[in-house]
């Protein structure tokens, strides 16, 4: 298989040209990318060293490299266009209409999009802060605040999905595990009750459970397709019991599951 250089180019950290990139790239089947970054490329000086190397990288051999930029100066994207590359302007693909439609000239400014989102990660910081508090139930202090609770048999994939939706909306989010006197009756921890509204379940496959758990205890009974098993039976029955919705996290990325669970709940990110 033959292998095509991408680079995500930005004047800034460069994650919205890689999500973008990344994001139009997952419909090409079959394709092995090797992908690059270059952020803060911000002046002429810093685009030409940037096109001399990407044009290095196309002397190599191959098919000539893409570009995903979100560079705005336009002295810059100049620069970038000329390299022997294919160079997808993400800037200037939606700018124009926009600027067609609002009626108003872009500013053409770095950085707006960090000062723009300051108040946001002020509250993301303070959701992390949260979650990390209060993951698999070691606080219970100020569990009113919560927005989120995850429950589910240990190793389902609870706390990756809280620091998520914490990281990446600021959702307020926790998780209780489900313990075996929970799971014997099956019974919600006392400690949840009034919170019902506020609860979503977790739950997987018994061969996926049995892998994960035999990472940390191998050949226990805890890692057992039988015990695992049973703990997913009973946390299912529970979620039915107590009409809590719930997501099968198997074959499911951390993004598609809290986007899922924003969904089923009606959280605004």
């Amino acid at each position: 298989m033959t292998t095509r250089h991408v680079f995500f180019v930005s004047d800034g950290t460069g994650i919205t040209a890689e999500t973008l990139g990344n994001t139009l790239l997952t419909q090409f089947e079959g394709m092995d990318f090797t992908k690059s970054s270059l952020p803060f490329i911000s002046t002429t000086d810093k685009a030409r060293v940037t096109a001399d190397y990407i044009n290095h990288v196309a002397s190599t051999g191959g098919p000539r490299p893409l570009v995903f930029s979100t560079t705005v100066s336009d002295g810059v994207r100049a620069v970038l266009r000329n390299c022997n590359a294919l160079f997808i302007d993400l800037f200037d693909t939606y700018i124009h209409g926009l600027e067609a439609e609002l009626g108003v000239a872009p500013t053409h400014a770095q950085g707006r999009a960090h000062s723009a989102n300051t108040r946001r990660y002020d509250a993301r910081i303070e959701a992390i802060n949260y979650a990390l508090e209060h993951d698999d139930g070691q606080s219970v202090r100020e569990l009113g605040k919560a927005e989120l609770i995850l429950i589910a048999p240990s190793r389902c994939g609870k706390t990756p999905t809280s620091l998520y939706l914490a990281m990446q909306h600021g959702i307020f989010a926790t998780n209780f595990p489900l313990l075996d006197e929970d799971l014997e009756k099956p019974a919600l921890p006392k400690t949840l009750l009034g919170h019902e509204s506020k609860l979503f379940g977790v739950t997987s496959e018994p061969e996926r459970l049995s892998q994960v758990r035999n990472e940390r205890r191998p050949g226990s009974r805890y890692a057992s397709i039988a015990q695992c098993s049973y703990e997913l039976r009973q946390a299912e029955t529970l979620y039915r019991k107590q009409q809590i919705p719930f997501v099968n996290s198997a074959n499911m990325s951390i993004e598609e599951m809290a986007a899922t669970v924003l969904h089923e709940k009606g959280l605004k990110r």
